[in-house]
């Protein structure tokens, strides 16, 4: 191993610590609505990626790129946190594309570029993967407030309403009215009747 490779083999084991606190970090707008243990941000990001791909592919697009934007889309989390709605009334953040590059830089270029072009991709919505992406994002904020709805948590129509308002796709408007007519354990009394 030469000592270029081992340099840039340490940057890349910092970057996997440093978003592995996305894992720790918690969703901060189901704070104020009274959530008392909420989902993480990489909670978010993973259910967010799963449904960018089933977006993008019934959209036409790829489903591979939107699902990878997804799991970049909030990353900068990490140095910013995430700002609840109310916080950002007050708070100027840094571009996310700005954030990105500050996490990236003394990584491998291909690594560097990887990540960042997909940043900039998704907060430009610069092809159809990333507004399908974008729409994963709320559409998994949604199916999310359900869930918490369920559970007990009355606070949740904001999100709700603003999930379902932001969405653009004729697929993530579609999957809203299914997930809003569909009890969130519907699907195993399917499975368990054989359905």
């Amino acid at each position: 191993m030469t000592d270029g490779v081992a340099d840039d083999v340490t940057g890349l084991a910092g970057l996997l610590y440093e978003f592995g606190l996305l894992k720790r970090y918690k969703r901060t707008g189901w704070l104020v609505a009274g959530v008392r243990d909420p989902e993480s941000i990489a909670d978010h990001s993973f259910r967010a990626a799963v449904i960018a791909a089933v977006i993008a592919r019934l959209e036409g697009g790829n489903p591979e790129r939107a699902a990878f934007m997804s799991l970049f889309h909030d990353t900068q989390e990490t140095r910013i946190t995430d700002i609840p709605y109310i916080g950002k009334r007050y708070l100027k953040a840094p571009a996310n594309e700005d954030v990105t590059d500050d996490q990236m830089r003394g990584l491998p270029p291909e690594v560097a570029g990887m990540v960042s072009d997909a940043v900039g991709e998704y907060e430009e919505k610069a092809s159809l993967e990333a507004v399908c992406a974008r729409d994963a994002d709320k559409l998994e904020c949604l199916v999310q407030a359900l869930e918490y709805r369920e559970q007990g948590h009355q606070n949740v129509q904001g999100w709700i309403d603003s999930s379902l308002s932001a969405l653009t796709t004729t697929t993530g408007k579609r999957l809203a009215e299914e997930v809003l007519s569909t009890g969130t354990l519907e699907w195993v009394t399917r499975v368990l009747n054989g359905d």
